[in-house]
């Protein structure tokens, strides 16, 4: 653990390093399905094209993703109120994750976000533990953009301090 003075000082720095803004969608093998509000989703390799995604190990999506699982990453367009708001909040497990927000059908089963700028489907190929996160990393399938991608302008996170949301 960091003593205080070295939080103090890493704390601003950290919290300054951009994130995109992320719902990344999963079931649980059954029924359920879900969004999460993802802001540390980063590309991790070219070929083949994968991403890695962290989660808190709070949320109980942790339980439905598990290596093979398929999973959708929205990309969330700078302005947004609509998903931002939506899926920030959290939502319980028998939630209607979706209710009010427009959705269309992915190759994979799960709902792509006709909001968001584009939507990338996958699969969880591993995880890792990362302190008080898992990170995930996911094989990129397919992709489809609800808008131009010439014009995309992507909702960007930077944080006061490195050391909360």
């Amino acid at each position: 653990m960091m003593n205080q003075e070295t939080k103090d000082s890493v704390g601003p720095i950290l919290g300054r390093v951009p994130s995109g803004v992320f719902i990344l969608v999963a079931g649980d093998g059954g029924d359920q399905k879900t969004g999460l509000l993802a802001s540390w989703v980063q590309q991790a390799s070219f070929e083949p094209a994968q991403v890695t995604v962290a989660v808190n190990k709070s949320r109980y999506l942790n339980d439905w993703l598990t290596d093979g699982c398929s999973v959708t990453i929205n990309q969330v367009a700078n302005g947004d109120g609509v998903l931002f708001k939506h899926f920030g909040k959290g939502l319980e497990p028998d939630a209607d994750a979706f209710g009010g927000v427009e959705t269309m059908e992915g190759t994979n089963g799960l709902p792509l976000l006709k909001a968001a700028m584009a939507s990338m489907e996958g699969r969880v190929l591993s995880r890792m533990s990362a302190g008080d996160h898992i990170i995930y990393l996911i094989e990129i399938t397919s992709g489809t953009a609800h808008q131009d991608a010439s014009g995309f302008d992507p909702f960007v996170h930077v944080r006061k301090n490195g050391f909360s949301y």
